[in-house]
């Protein structure tokens, strides 16, 4: 009886398909996950930013009318199914900018209210950090153990999370201004290196001296980040250096690069170990789009070696904005029939 119990269970979890969408800022993406594998993950990107030196609101949301379609209709190709086999449509509700979130969100609505199924809101930011449970066939996969600190790092954010359950997140310590991805992306900007300012820092650090330039670090109580003041720093520093020098940056870009990356992950390991040590955990999960840092992901082995810590990265396809993220929580709250009336609104701000 058992057996044939635990048969049918495997049986109704394998035929529930989940559609997600995810619109929080420039990237479109739609996932189709089959219970927690995600059978696609279809995302467009939005180029006509880089022009402007950050995202432009107005225009991101004009790219996500003209690329939501297309995406979805991509994701649910790839994964091989038709939409009226979807079990619930997943989404982005916030935060993020209002006006791409709005794209996401009413489209989710339509769609759902068209064949009949449950919708399911998800939290970004609960999105990223319970991307470490995604599953791909083929391919083993190992999961944190509840309780896990998270360090979720990305353009918008900074936190140390720790994770109870998928419903269960606590705020050990955030930024209380600048998130360490906006750092990075500003002083990019500063230097004149383009934009996303933190694939650049990333690329140019590998060819530079971390320990050239020496920049202020802040002393904030607890758990809790800062970034505005080495951003400050940085920027002296700088205007110090060019004053004599017009070509200083283009001839020093790698080791200011460097530099200041390490400061920004010195900043960020140092509270993650102090949270863990207070809090007593040692299962450690990295996530956000500034965990595909390759200094971050050096300096987080090398603690987990130091202190002995169980450490796990997603994959890189996985750190950054995508649907699939999304598609696991809704999962999750499918399961635990957690639906959302069709009348819940987006929202731009929020905690955990």
């Amino acid at each position: 009886m058992y057996l044939r119990v635990k048969f049918w269970i495997k049986i109704f979890m394998e035929n529930i398909y989940i559609l997600a969408i995810e619109s929080s800022c420039d990237d479109t993406s739609a996932a189709v996950m089959r219970g927690e594998t995600v059978l696609s993950n279809v995302t467009a990107g939005q180029a006509v930013h880089e022009q402007y030196g950050g995202v432009v609101p107005e225009l991101a949301s004009r790219a996500h009318e003209q690329n939501i379609v297309p995406v979805v209709d991509a994701a649910l190709k790839k994964a091989g199914i038709e939409k009226e086999q979807l079990s619930a449509i997943a989404f982005t509700r916030g935060p993020g900018l209002m006006g791409s979130l709005l794209v996401g969100v009413s489209f989710a609505k339509g769609l759902a209210a068209s064949l009949g199924v449950p919708m399911i809101e998800v939290n970004h930011l609960q999105g990223h950090i319970m991307a470490h449970f995604i599953k791909e066939d083929g391919e083993e996969h190992k999961s944190p153990d509840f309780p896990f600190l998270c360090l979720m790092v990305s353009g918008g954010n900074s936190q140390i999370v720790k994770v109870n359950s998928y419903k269960d997140m606590e705020i050990v310590g955030q930024t209380i201004d600048d998130a360490a991805g906006e750092a990075m992306d500003k002083c990019a900007k500063v230097m004149g290196l383009g934009y996303p300012g933190g694939p650049i820092i990333d690329r140019l650090a590998r060819k530079g001296n971390p320990k050239a330039y020496s920049f202020s670090k802040p002393h904030i109580p607890g758990f809790d980040y800062s970034f505005s003041g080495l951003k400050t720093s940085f920027l002296y520093t700088l205007r110090k250096l060019v004053a004599d020098d017009d070509n200083y940056v283009d001839a020093h870009k790698e080791d200011l690069a460097a530099s200041f990356e390490a400061t920004v992950v010195d900043i960020l390991m140092d509270k993650l170990y102090k949270a863990s040590k207070a809090l007593g955990i040692k299962r450690i999960a990295l996530s956000g789009g500034v965990s595909a840092n390759t200094a971050l992901r050096e300096a987080y082995k090398a603690y987990a070696k130091r202190y002995g810590w169980e450490i796990f990265i997603p994959k890189f396809g996985f750190t950054t904005d995508n649907a699939a993220m999304i598609g696991i929580v809704g999962y999750y709250k499918f399961l635990d029939k957690d639906f959302c009336a069709m009348d819940q609104p987006a929202f731009s701000r929020t905690t955990l």
